[in-house]
């Protein structure tokens, strides 16, 4: 894997969307906190369960990271 998890989420924005990783991505964008250089599935994904409250549900994060693992591939 060449890119982190967020630099793939972000060629996922689009703030005309209604998609829901179309959403996850447009709020990411704006959370400072959110672990860019991460590669890490766990580490991403502890961090969106405690500090995520604009991901309604984790199945979203799931079907990008998929995504995101196929973009790698």
């Amino acid at each position: 894997m060449h890119r982190t998890f967020y630099q793939y989420l972000m060629t996922q924005r689009n703030p005309d969307s209604t998609e829901a990783v179309a959403e996850f991505a447009n709020n990411a964008f704006f959370d400072q906190s959110f672990p860019k250089q991460s590669q890490d599935f766990h580490e991403v994904s502890q961090y969106l369960e405690l500090n995520a409250g604009y991901l309604p549900s984790m199945t979203i994060f799931d079907d990008a990271w998929q995504a995101y693992l196929a973009s790698e591939a």
